[in-house]
């Protein structure tokens, strides 16, 4: 029969070993990337003269900045959020959720976070979709461009 302290040191090691795993590490959206996307997005959209809400969500949907600025209308609070959200859950533009319904697939509408509504972009990284970017308040085009140009930062 083994010494107790012989056994705790055993199980010890074999707890080190175990957590020697490499874990797999997961890319993710910074502040500094955010903040980046955000300056950019706000300077198109003051370029292009119109009064927006601006959302960017991470990859589960959850919100990493929300702005609605002065003289953008209260339904573009939830339209950004939901074009964000869209984009996010399904790695691709929101336009294309509302390409899918004028094609005549209105059972998508019952799918989780599904906004037919242009305006929302992923935010893609070697393939993996970290989030998303989405304006509202604009016509579709225009909101779609102003979160264009915060990818177009980011990937500078």
């Amino acid at each position: 029969m083994l010494p107790m302290f012989k056994v705790g040191t055993l199980c010890l090691l074999l707890l080190r070993l175990s957590l020697a795993v490499d874990l797999p590490t997961k890319k993710y959206l910074s502040s500094a990337a955010v903040k980046s996307m955000v300056t950019a997005a706000e300077a198109e959209a003051e370029k292009r003269n119109v009064h927006i809400a601006l959302c960017v969500v991470d990859d589960s949907g959850n919100l990493l900045f929300f702005e609605k600025q002065d003289g953008a209308t209260m339904n573009t609070i939830q339209f950004a959020q939901k074009k964000a959200r869209h984009a996010a859950f399904y790695g691709s533009p929101s336009k294309n959720g509302a390409d899918s319904v004028k094609n005549g697939n209105v059972s998508a509408l019952a799918f989780p976070e599904y906004f037919p509504n242009q305006g929302g972009l992923p935010i893609k990284v070697d393939g993996k979709t970290l989030g998303a970017i989405a304006a509202s308040g604009a016509s579709s085009d225009v909101d779609e461009a102003i979160a264009q140009a915060g990818l177009d930062a980011l990937a500078k």
